[in-house]
């Protein structure tokens, strides 16, 4: 088809068409800056999936091997970097410590302990029973026999305990808790058999939701392209108008 109009009429349409081109430009320069935007969170995403899983395992791996090492090992002085851990299995220090919460003990000379440090100890010789309770009281050279004692007490509990703690029976001094994790370190001591299993089942989780994560994303880089596609079809139907000058008379020109 030939379009004829007016010298006038031809450069209004020829400021609208260099409008529309540079309209044109910036939404495809646009489009491409949210395409890198968009591939570059992607690659981010995938990124921190794969750390997330690699500390996911390393973790739980962590977790596992130390208890199986403590659980396994019948030294009394058995320690990992000079510390200590136990599985809270009373409510007596609630709310500070609550039953299941994991605690790192670090053993301490009984000397530095100070009153309102939260301390392990074996209340009698005769028992392999732990407590943790809050220390109440310090009570140096005991009776003149130069043995420093603790009164303790259960901060959930409404009287002090009915013994003083000679410093040699103390394991040492609570520095942090895991909450919650105590529940998976009794589950490894004592329930092994089980860990295979459990394993395979989390890794089969994670391998699930990293591949769903890595859909989606798909999916957005295929809606971009499809995207990108439709205005190329566009910016193309435009090329394929064009307009020559013939004796004076602007003359616009469309393919078909």
């Amino acid at each position: 088809m030939i379009f004829i109009a007016l010298d006038e009429d031809a450069k209004d349409t020829a400021e609208e068409n260099a409008e529309g081109s540079e309209a044109a430009l910036s939404e495809e320069d646009s489009s491409d800056i949210l395409t890198e935007e968009k591939r570059a969170e992607s690659t981010g995403a995938k990124v921190m999936s794969i750390l997330f899983t690699v500390f996911i395992y390393l973790l739980s791996a962590g977790i596992i091997i130390a208890a199986l090492l403590f659980a396994f090992n019948v030294s009394p002085d058995k320690s990992i970097f000079g510390y200590r851990y136990y599985t809270v299995l009373t409510g007596s220090m609630a709310p500070s410590y609550n039953t299941g919460d994991m605690i790192f003990v670090q053993i301490v000379d009984p000397e530095t302990i100070e009153v309102n440090d939260v301390i392990t100890f074996n209340p009698s010789k005769d028992s392999d029973a732990y407590l943790t309770h809050r220390v109440s009281e310090k009570i140096e050279n005991y009776m003149g026999s130069g043995i420093t004692c603790f009164r303790t007490k259960g901060d959930s509990n409404n009287t002090e305990d009915g013994f003083l703690i000679e410093g040699s029976r103390i394991i040492g001094v609570v520095r942090f808790k895991l909450p919650g994790f105590g529940y998976v370190v009794r589950f490894c001591q004592l329930g092994w058999y089980y860990i295979v299993p459990v394993l395979v089942m989390i890794a089969v989780f994670l391998h699930l939701l990293k591949k769903y994560f890595l859909m989606e994303n798909d999916d957005g880089e295929d809606d971009d392209d499809d995207d990108n596609g439709d205005d190329k079809e566009q910016d193309d139907r435009s090329d394929d108008t064009e307009e020559v000058k013939i004796d004076g008379v602007s003359v616009k020109t469309e393919a078909q």
